[in-house]
């Protein structure tokens, strides 16, 4: 008998856009693997199919007792062509990439870690909610700077999969009892900010503020979660089994 624990679940993605409200413009089916040694794997396919050009994300992605990132695999379509696929791989001291995309060619990174660092941004939104378990909130209601490492500085995570790095704002705002189509929850409310503008796109534009409501346990899922700003888009869990 298999000696790990599953979770997975449905993610809707609607837009918020004035004429738009409510409208779907994307997925997500995630699965959470928890082995009994600590470790976990998050398999995730996001599709967003608003704006143009849509975008289909494959990822696995690997975390050890202590949720420190392991290994990825990225895979990308955008506008149904393909645009590349990566392999990472942290070490103690570097984060290691292997590369492939029509517009790149094969690229080998190795970049030193350098410090501390928080977690790996896959793009997923249930990877966005598992990162918040790195904020303190023994420490109260308080906002905290949060550094990764990313396959794509896009915020819809639309280029080729590269190393990159980014800082970002990470809230603690409180708690909230959330009801969604998957059901009702209790959840600690986290915000994401770039007030700094350290988060910048390839279009030039800073993340904008995105509040996500995730389980108040161990698993840290996401409930639910807005993004204002430009985007105005809005995730909601709508099916999970665990």
């Amino acid at each position: 008998m298999q000696k790990h624990r599953t979770i997975s679940g449905t993610i809707l993605y609607t837009s918020r856009k004035p004429g738009r409200e409510g409208e779907e413009r994307g997925r997500e089916e995630f699965t959470f693997t928890h082995h009994g040694d600590g470790k976990k794997t998050l398999r995730a396919r996001c599709e967003i199919d608003e704006p143009d050009p849509t975008v289909l994300r494959d990822v696995v992605y690997s975390l050890d007792e202590n949720d420190r990132p392991m290994d990825c695999f990225v895979r990308l379509t955008v506008g149904d062509a393909f645009m590349g696929a990566g392999f990472f791989r942290f070490t103690d001291d570097t984060v290691e990439c292997e590369s492939y995309g029509p517009s790149i060619g094969r690229v080998s990174q190795s970049v030193p870690i350098g410090g501390a660092f928080d977690g790996f941004g896959t793009h997923p939104i249930a990877g966005d909610a598992y990162v918040t378990r790195r904020i303190d909130r023994s420490r109260g209601i308080h906002t905290r700077n949060l550094r990764c490492f990313m396959p794509s500085l896009d915020h819809r995570g639309a280029s080729p999969p590269l190393i990159t790095e980014s800082n970002i704002n990470l809230g603690y705002v409180g708690d909230e009892r959330v009801t969604v189509p998957a059901g009702t929850f209790d959840c600690h409310k986290f915000r994401f900010s770039d007030d700094d503008g350290t988060m910048i796109a390839l279009n030039g534009k800073s993340h904008p503020p995105y509040e996500v409501w995730v389980t108040a346990d161990e698993d840290a899922l996401l409930v639910q979660a807005g993004v204002g700003g430009y985007m105005q888009t809005w995730y909601e869990l709508v099916e999970l089994s665990r």
